[in-house]
């Protein structure tokens, strides 16, 4: 079987960031399949067109598109934009049994659609964000004119797939509620990388870079801009600070928007219980891992963000980490329920301070639920397992509508 498979922020562990789709990829590959990746190249090329690469059997090809974390919406708009249709007129050139196009942004589904008519073959669509609520929600999409049309383009990929992948019950829930049938949507969560992330890497070294010494680690590592809510991290080293709790300190590990906004803040109200360092390669966040006691899970208290699947989660299950997020809904119930982390109340940073306290003062429970953590990463959350059952969507997908002639 031949993939098209559509990612627009694909990375892979050299690089940093998410690597769901890398990790699935390359396991098709293993499988025997073929796996074309339409991506973008962020950093600095020598080229100003489409070049491809090979990465793990995966055939890359990419199209430099300006992108960073720190652009503002309209900025990523113009981006995602001039992806969609690069990849549109660049996409005839290839041939494939299915097309899979993975959100964000969902402007991927314009090329995913186009490919998917062009070649006649069918689309499974993945949705990691159910925008446009999102940043509706989160304030961003102010013109209802924008809204309305983001919503068109959401419809239209839900109708124009043969298979839609949800990546939470949330999310999967929020699909059918837009009309979707339900033998047509499987929800496959994010997962963990058991091999690249796990209990026994030695953190010691990166405790000593960071000089955290003894301290109660707590260890958040991802993008910083709005979404995140990072404020309300710094909100709660304030409210240890005043306590005068000298035992904790929160790394923020990564990049984005609100890096400045939140380096300042640090600065001045003397927040010396903070520490920012990276952004790194997704090697380095395995050593922050291991040297962490907690990895944080947070976002902005907005209610749509409650659906979401963080890769920052499931890299601190499989590190064997215990988890502190302020999700209420499954992510908090996933952690709670299994005895491997604990949940906070969002934008309440009282709650937040005594939830650390009170880590701190039964850190001897900490290795077990870490434990925990590791037993659920593997039992649930496996990315062979996953992976497997995202390639079993796809070959539905196909034996449903026999591909044409690729000759």
């Amino acid at each position: 079987m031949r993939v098209i498979y559509f990612h627009q922020y694909f990375t892979y562990p050299e690089l940093g960031g998410g690597t769901r789709s890398y990790e699935f990829a390359r396991r098709f590959v293993e499988a025997g399949h073929e796996v074309h990746m339409i991506a973008s190249w962020r950093g600095e090329s020598e080229h100003t067109t489409w070049f491809q690469t090979e990465v793990e059997g995966i055939k890359v090809h990419w199209l430099p598109v300006d992108y960073t974390n720190r652009m503002g919406f309209l900025a990523r708009v113009r981006s995602f934009a001039s992806f969609a249709f690069g990849a549109c007129r660049y996409v005839a050139r290839l041939r494939g049994d299915v097309v899979f196009a993975t959100s964000t942004p969902l402007t991927i589904a314009i090329p995913g659609i186009y490919a998917a008519k062009q070649l006649k073959v069918p689309l499974v669509f993945e949705v990691r964000d159910l925008w446009p609520e999102a940043p509706r929600q989160m304030g961003e999409i102010k013109n209802q004119f924008l809204f309305w049309l983001a919503t068109r383009l959401e419809f239209a990929a839900y109708r124009n797939s043969a298979h839609i992948v949800a990546l939470s019950p949330g999310m999967k829930a929020g699909v059918l509620a837009s009309g979707v049938p339900k033998h047509r949507v499987s929800m496959i969560p994010n997962s963990c990388d058991l091999d690249l992330f796990h209990p026994g890497i030695c953190g010691l070294e990166q405790r000593r870079k960071l000089e955290v010494g003894d301290r109660l680690m707590l260890a958040y590592f991802g993008t910083m801009g709005p979404a995140n809510g990072l404020d309300f991290v710094l909100d709660a080293a304030a409210e240890l600070k005043g306590r005068g709790q000298t035992g904790v300190v929160f790394v923020l590990h990564g990049d984005g928007k609100m890096r400045p906004h939140l380096e300042r803040r640090k600065a001045v109200e003397g927040l010396d219980n903070v520490i920012f360092s990276g952004p790194s390669d997704k090697l380095t966040v395995t050593r922050l891992a291991a040297a962490a006691d907690v990895g944080l899970t947070i976002f902005k208290n907005v209610p749509i963000l409650y659906t979401c699947s963080p890769n920052k989660m499931f890299d601190t299950l499989a590190a064997g980490r215990p988890v502190l997020t302020n999700m209420p809904g499954w992510l908090t119930d996933t952690v709670e329920q299994n005895g491997c982390g604990i949940g906070v109340r969002p934008d309440d940073p009282s709650d937040f301070a005594n939830k650390v306290q009170w880590l701190l003062a039964n850190r001897e429970r900490l290795p077990e639920m870490g434990r925990k953590a590791r037993e659920l990463a593997e039992r649930d959350f496996s990315r062979d397992v996953l992976a497997g059952q995202l390639l079993s969507v796809l070959e539905r997908a196909v034996a449903a509508k026999p591909p044409v002639n690729r000759e």
